[in-house]
């Protein structure tokens, strides 16, 4: 995908890296594959804000996506290469031989006019899917399902691929792009490729206000509150943050604190990303 680079006409253009956006041949999604989507700001069914930084942007509609690709062994044909507003990568809309209509994630290489194909024995090629014991070692594969059935969780995002190490019994070892070793059952479905859009971590907003059109509200530092607000506040001028270890608005350990408490996973990961 690449990029633009608008002249430095205002400040806010000077630093401006964005998407040329090329390679959408849709604008408007197909009807019968979108629902609403209400936008929360960051708050819970109580109306408590849980996740801060949260809110604005502008109304977006759902694209609703076939993670789980369950319709085996039919060749459909990619339509339209499409932007979908809800997250990096881009899809793609797929057309069936009985009528029926998907969207699915658009991996790096798959044009208007290509044939794919969902099943567990299926070709070797961008866009199908299959399962992991029929895929070669070495292989770049996304869309990852972590429990058989359920559809895919992991490597969605703009650039993403997992990469097939080795077979061991019922599993296969996959290194994530975290750099992180995993154990993931050989009967799950996996996409072969990388996900597309890959220039999306070169892209640079160029001003704040970009920000707020993604929905991000402005971020504070602690060292800028008071010690009411924040631990790291108060003090004459910049102060350091005098405490073991850098603390969040409710003093519990942060940056580089170790959260995992997930210990029936546990054993599935044979190599950490740290």
């Amino acid at each position: 995908m690449p990029l633009k680079i608008p002249k430095p006409t205002s400040p806010g253009q000077r630093h401006t890296i964005s998407a040329s956006f090329d390679e959408i041949t849709q604008r408007k999604p197909k009807k019968s594959l979108v629902a609403p989507l209400k936008g929360r700001g960051g708050r819970n069914n109580l109306g408590r804000m849980t996740v801060r930084h949260q809110g604005g942007g502008p109304k977006n509609q759902l694209r609703i996506i076939d993670f789980k690709r369950d319709k085996h062994n039919v060749s459909g044909k990619v339509m339209t290469i499409e932007y979908d507003p809800n997250r990096s990568a881009r899809i793609a809309l797929i057309k069936y031989p009985d009528g029926d209509w998907r969207y699915i994630l658009a991996p790096n290489g798959l044009k208007t006019g290509d044939s794919i194909e969902a099943g567990p024995k299926v070709e070797i090629k961008v866009g199908n899917c299959l399962q992991l014991k029929n895929t070669p070692t070495g292989t770049l594969v996304h869309n990852v399902e972590l429990k058989q059935g359920k559809g895919g969780q992991i490597v969605r995002s703009a650039g993403a691929a997992a990469q097939v190490l080795a077979k061991e019994e019922a599993y296969t070892l996959l290194r994530l792009p975290s750099g992180e070793i995993r154990r993931v059952l050989s009967e799950c479905m996996v996409t072969i490729g990388q996900v597309g859009n890959l220039d999306h971590q070169n892209i640079k907003l160029g001003k704040a206000g970009r920000k707020r059109h993604l929905g991000w509200r402005p971020s504070v530092r602690g060292s800028a509150m008071s010690p009411r607000d924040h631990p790291h506040g108060g003090g004459e001028g910049r102060s350091p943050i005098g405490m073991p270890g850098p603390k969040t608005p409710w003093g519990k350990p942060t940056l580089g604190y170790k959260t995992r408490q997930n210990r029936l996973t546990d054993r599935l990961i044979v190599r950490r990303r740290k």
